[in-house]
Formats: structure tokens, C-alpha cells, sequence
């Protein structure tokens, strides 16, 4: 009999131990879900708050909560503090996430930072497998500041590759590289690539291709020094998971 009732006590403290854990899942899921919720309508305050509430138990949802509130504290202004919610959450996947490494140059750039920067942007590419495609955009641009421009157009092609070809910015890019070392057919077709992705929208590839038809009538120094190079690409802004 003692041995019967001790079967039973402990089924019924297993099955008290799982319901535990679906519903500590369930809660997990739901403050994430509210969290995403909050973030997508601008409400990044009260989508902190719920990642927080995430975090109040552990396990390995807790990177993307410090992930998502990070990129909660950029969208408010808050670098320093995107900063510090970056980093614990790459901490927490054993130094990486891709993702976090990204959005942590991101952050560094906007503080103006750019070594810092670069490092979490060559991170991100590493860990992604050398698939991040926005970070080796960042690496191309960086590449591009410095005027090498052989390694810019490398990551520059890399980026396109890895994006299958979804980052216009890129094509306007090598468009203004192409047309500084005289290649003008070659940056007129660039620029005629982003504007075509862009659906004629890209203000800066449109004033590049324009300059670039003149400098095949007339060569100036002063419309090479004119055209201009993309800084980003507003689609692909950060966001959370």
C-alpha cells in the first residue's frame, strides 16, 4: 500500500512539474508575442516592458529578449543602452549572434565609433557564415570611405550575392566607384540596376545616372566630385525577432 501511494505522489508531482513547464513555455511565448506586437506598432516602451517580463525566468529565449529590447533602446535614441543589451545577448549565445553583432555596429556607428563598429560588423560576417549580407555592406562602405576601392567592390559583390541581389544601395555604390576610376558605361548601368530595384524611387542613383550621361558628352571634375555615395538602405532597418 505504502509503495502504491508513493507511485502516486510522485506521478502526481511530474505531471504538477510539466504543466509547470508548458505553462512557464506558454508565458515565455506569450510575453515575446506581446512584446513583437508592441514593437511592430512603435509602442517600444511597452515592448521593453514585455521582453522583461520574458526574462523573468530563465533559459535560452533570454539572448533574443536582450536582443529585441536592444534594438527597442536604438529605436528610442538610446545607443549606450542598445549597447549593453547587444552585448549581454551575445554573451549569452557564447559569443554568436550574428544578428546582435550587426545591430551592435550599428549602434557603435551611431555613437560614431567606426573601429568598434567594423569589428562587430567582420563578427557578424564570420559568424553568419559570411552570409550577412547588411554587414558586408557596411564593410564595403567602410572599404569604400577609405578609397579602397578594389576591397569595396569585392564586398560590395559579396553583398549583392548574399542578399540575391536585394540591396540597391550596393549597385550605386560600385555605380560611384566605377565612374571615379572612368568606367562611365559600366557606372551608368549600375545606377540603372538600382534604379530598377528601387522602382525609379532612389534619389541618389537617379542624380548619379543623370550626372553620368552628361560626363559622357562633357568630362567634369566637378560632376565626378558630385556623385554620391549611399550611406544605407531604408529597406532593411533593424528589427526584432
Amino acid at each position: 500500500m505504502r509503495k502504491r501511494n508513493y507511485t502516486f505522489v510522485l506521478l502526481f508531482v511530474l505531471c504538477q512539474l510539466v504543466l509547470m513547464g508548458a505553462a512557464r513555455a506558454d508565458g515565455i511565448s506569450e510575453s515575446l508575442e506581446r512584446g513583437n506586437q508592441a514593437f511592430h506598432r512603435g509602442q517600444y516602451q511597452l515592448a521593453i516592458i514585455e521582453y522583461q517580463v520574458a526574462l523573468a525566468w530563465h533559459g535560452p529565449h533570454a539572448a533574443r529578449a536582450h536582443f529585441n529590447i536592444g534594438v527597442c533602446q536604438h529605436k528610442l535614441g538610446r545607443p549606450r543602452e542598445a549597447i549593453i543589451e547587444y552585448r549581454k545577448a551575445i554573451k549569452l549565445r557564447n559569443g554568436k549572434y550574428p544578428s546582435a553583432s550587426y545591430a551592435l555596429g550599428v549602434a557603435l556607428q551611431t555613437l560614431g565609433e567606426r573601429r568598434e563598429a567594423q569589428d562587430a560588423f567582420r563578427q557578424a560576417v564570420t559568424d553568419s557564415g559570411g552570409k550577412h549580407a547588411e554587414a558586408i555592406f557596411e564593410l564595403a562602405l567602410e572599404s569604400q570611405r577609405n578609397r579602397d576601392f578594389d576591397s569595396a567592390v569585392e564586398y560590395y559583390r559579396r553583398a549583392i550575392r548574399q542578399s540575391k541581389d536585394r540591396i540597391p544601395a550596393c549597385h550605386n555604390n560600385l555605380g560611384v566607384i566605377y565612374a571615379m576610376s572612368g568606367h562611365l558605361d559600366e557606372a551608368i548601368r549600375e545606377f540603372e540596376i538600382a534604379l530598377k530595384q528601387s522602382k525609379n524611387k532612389f534619389i541618389e542613383a537617379r542624380d548619379n545616372f543623370e550626372r553620368c550621361r552628361h560626363l559622357l558628352i562633357s568630362p567634369s571634375p566637378l560632376l565626378i566630385a558630385a556623385l554620391r555615395t549611399s550611406e544605407g538602405y531604408s529597406d532593411q532597418p533593424l528589427s526584432c525577432e
